[in-house]
């Protein structure tokens, strides 16, 4: 049995998203599985001397990516240490959770379609097993 993976979104879902015409800011909630040793088979002009795990790429990625997100507006907000759910699937763990905020939809993908930022996110890429991106839209309690 084959387990789809998901490494990046797909062209409905971002249209999706860009269809819901949200104003203002989204945090994106990531959840992330780290490959145990970093695979730069598909990104060589990108893989560092010595074999380095998963999470020295997805940190090395990290501290790579962070001036292209300020620059598009976005900040880190919560990065941890994951493991298995304590309500979910016992079969799921995710080494990392991550929480980023984008002051648009617009400027998110403004971020994730930069070609400076495309150049080094094949570090993502030899890091991450499996992956979630949930994109949260901010509500009012009274909304609820």
């Amino acid at each position: 049995m084959t387990t789809t993976k998901y490494l990046y979104p797909e062209y409905e879902a971002g249209k999706r998203l860009f269809q819901k015409n949200i104003s203002g800011s989204i945090v994106n909630l990531n959840l992330i599985r780290l490959k145990e040793i970093a695979d730069y088979s598909e990104n060589p002009d990108l893989k560092p001397e010595n074999e380095i795990t998963g999470r020295e790429a997805f940190l090395n990625y990290i501290r790579k990516t962070e001036p292209f997100l300020t620059a598009a507006g976005g900040e880190i907000l919560y990065i941890g240490k994951g493991d298995h759910f304590l309500i979910g699937p016992d079969s799921e763990r995710w080494d990392i959770a991550m929480l980023i905020r984008q002051k648009s939809v617009g400027d998110f993908f403004s971020f994730e379609q930069n070609e400076a930022y495309m150049k080094i996110a094949g570090h993502r890429k030899a890091a991450i097993e499996d992956s979630r991106l949930l994109p949260l839209e901010d509500i009012l309690l009274t909304d609820l």
